[in-house]
């Protein structure tokens, strides 16, 4: 059983501060493809994401969130690179503890940032966002989430792994099904056996919760590794809470 503290409420700052957070084990050293890789966790190879939209003739770009070591986007760059497609994909990876692995030798390398999710913003819109794992230690996970949905293309696709159990109501009842509901509601699709969450194309998300503080010490989630918990006021039927206007302009 997940231990459970309703009483322990941490901010976000305090959150970056926590041992689980930085945790190195997750997503740290996730390649693209292959048994650990994004295709298997997204059940889509991003390549082909990223290929189908450059036939259209676009300019692409993928923003990956909680990126970890940034493999991926760096092994994603190399596929960009021998295609000569360096002008017309821009690959961005942003996480809250920099340590991002090396690019060979010769090899373009994807902009990789060192940054906290409450404050950063992009600076273009993206054709594909994607947040593999990452969820699982933000505190404000709905929060980040109506963050990147108004970051998208028309077209664009996020994609994030989301494990209900994480979200919990004020008092520590669950909020999965709510939550749950309310992105149906909101255009959002939730893929219970895969734990992910969808959007198509940018979207100005309003859901009916306020974010209350988070738990550290929740223990271990579907993944096996410890996770945190997210505390949220509302629901169903209650006035909306969560819209973040500043991202909208």
């Amino acid at each position: 059983m997940v231990p459970m503290n309703p009483a322990r409420r941490l901010t976000d700052e305090q959150l970056e501060c926590s041992a689980v957070v930085a945790n190195c084990r997750m997503n740290r050293e996730r390649g693209l493809l292959g048994s650990n890789g994004y295709d298997t966790e997204l059940g889509f190879n991003p390549l082909d994401f990223l290929e189908t939209q450059i036939r259209k003739g676009d300019t692409v770009g993928w923003l990956d969130l909680c990126c970890g070591s940034g493999k991926a986007l760096i092994e994603a760059s190399r596929w960009i690179q021998d295609r000569g497609w360096e002008n017309e994909i821009e690959l961005v990876g942003v996480d809250l503890v920099g340590m991002f692995a090396l690019t060979p030798s010769g090899q373009t390398r994807p902009r990789l940032l060192e940054a906290s999710w409450r404050t950063w913003r992009p600076d273009r819109a993206f054709n594909l966002i994607t947040c593999v794992h990452g969820l699982h230690y933000v505190g404000d996970k709905l929060g980040l989430m109506a963050r990147a949905v108004s970051w998208l293309t028309a077209n664009g696709e996020f994609v994030a792994s989301l494990d209900l159990a994480n979200l919990r109501l004020a008092d520590g009842r669950p909020a999965g099904r709510r939550v749950a509901a309310a992105l149906r509601q909101a255009g959002l699709s939730y893929d219970r056996r895969r734990r992910l969450v969808r959007c198509r194309g940018k979207t100005s998300l309003e859901l009916p919760f306020r974010y209350q503080g988070a738990d550290d010490q929740a223990g271990p989630n579907s993944t096996g590794q410890p996770a945190v918990n997210s505390f949220y006021s509302g629901g169903i039927g209650e006035s909306r809470g969560l819209w973040l206007a500043e991202d909208q302009a």
